[in-house]
């Protein structure tokens, strides 16, 4: 597919951006700025650098080659010289103008700036529950890989150590890119430790990664919350503490309930739910304004049942296939342990391949 057809599409949109980067130079350059309002300008402007460096460095081409057919339509006796800068920008401008619009396809999704992670056993018993737990863990690893900061916000579990329901707040730089395509059912394959004929067993669990917006996003009026406190339980049902300290939270108009017991402080666990129920309002919010769709988590995550999957984690053939890209890799206790990157650049690559198709159907 011809790329650089699409630059006279995006045309319009580079020359915009372009104007709101000199117009942030203006501003800076006009005397003295308040901090938080500096800082803001500033991320702007670092943003949208590398596009209008691209943007301006077509025009240099441009330019090039109109003036090499000048000289050559002037005076015959530059044409050794005027062919070869005319060769020169040919040779470069392709190039460039792909570049451009890889940049700009890929920059134009919104960016949260940071996100919940819900990890819950789905279809399969112990069995799902272990596996919850695997991916929890295989996710914090990424993270520490990516310097992603992963914080547990709350954490459920069965009496055998696998997770029932896991909730992780994520921040940092290029967050979203990093988990934006891990909604949906994960299935596992493989024979249990309690399996006595070797069998291979298949399970599930579901993933849902929510953006979490501002807080001044989402207003959460205290009269529509009801907030229960109880005794935090661990594994097998040991108390973690002997005060009532977890937290429930029912938002009542949508009837969305939070509940968070990781931290021995009361006044922590309120902290976590609350920011727990910003993002799912927030989601609750997404699927009022897109009500074509079933609902958000619906669509991220599924029923939970095994066949409603993105991936499979096949142990006995040592490999995870992604399903929406039909593609399979292999090394799973790498992957397992938090190497997730060789999936992700597959997907983002997927992605951006679908946005240019359909930047070039617009075209057309």
């Amino acid at each position: 597919m011809p790329q650089v057809s699409l630059v006279d599409l995006l045309l319009p949109r580079l020359l915009r951006a372009e104007e709101r980067f000199s117009q942030i130079d203006v501003e800076l350059a006009a005397g003295p700025i308040e901090h938080a309002r500096l800082a803001t300008l500033m991320k702007e402007r670092g943003s949208l650098a590398p596009l209008v460096e691209l943007v301006r460095g077509r025009r240099r081409l441009l330019e090039d080659l109109q003036s090499a057919e000048e000289l050559l339509a002037a005076d015959a006796s530059f044409a050794e010289l005027a062919n070869e800068a005319r060769d020169a920008a040919h040779a470069q401008l392709p190039s460039i103008e792909n570049r451009l619009v890889t940049l700009f396809v890929s920059r134009t999704e919104q960016t949260p700036p940071g996100l919940i992670v819900e990890i819950r056993a789905g279809t399969g018993g112990d069995e799902a529950a272990l596996f919850a737990g695997e991916l929890l863990r295989m996710y914090m690893r990424f993270c520490e890989r990516r310097g992603l900061k992963a914080e547990l916000l709350d954490e459920s579990h069965t009496e055998l150590g696998g997770v029932r329901e896991a909730v992780l707040g994520v921040s940092g730089e290029a967050a979203w890119a990093a988990f934006k395509f891990e909604s949906g059912g994960h299935r596992v394959q493989r024979v249990p430790s309690t399996e006595t004929q070797g069998r291979v067993h298949t399970s599930a669990a579901t993933v849902a990664v929510l953006p979490e917006p501002d807080e001044a996003a989402i207003v959460i009026n205290d009269g529509d919350l009801r907030i229960d406190s109880f005794r935090s339980s661990g594994p097998g049902g040991q108390s973690v503490n002997k005060t009532s300290s977890a937290i429930r939270i029912t938002h009542i108009p949508t009837g969305t309930v939070v509940s968070c017991q990781d931290e021995k402080s009361q006044h922590k666990n309120k902290a976590r739910a609350l920011k727990i129920l910003r993002a799912r309002l927030h989601d609750l919010e997404a699927q009022r304004l897109h009500s074509e769709r079933s609902g958000l988590r619906r669509v991220l995550i599924g029923s939970g049942d095994r066949s409603e999957r993105i991936r499979t984690y096949n142990f006995p053939q040592d490999r995870v296939t992604d399903h929406r890209i039909g593609a399979s890799f292999h090394d799973l206790p790498c992957i397992l342990a938090g190497g997730l990157d060789a999936l992700i650049e597959a997907l983002a690559q997927s992605e951006l391949e679908a946005r240019l198709k359909a930047l070039a159907e617009e075209k057309a």
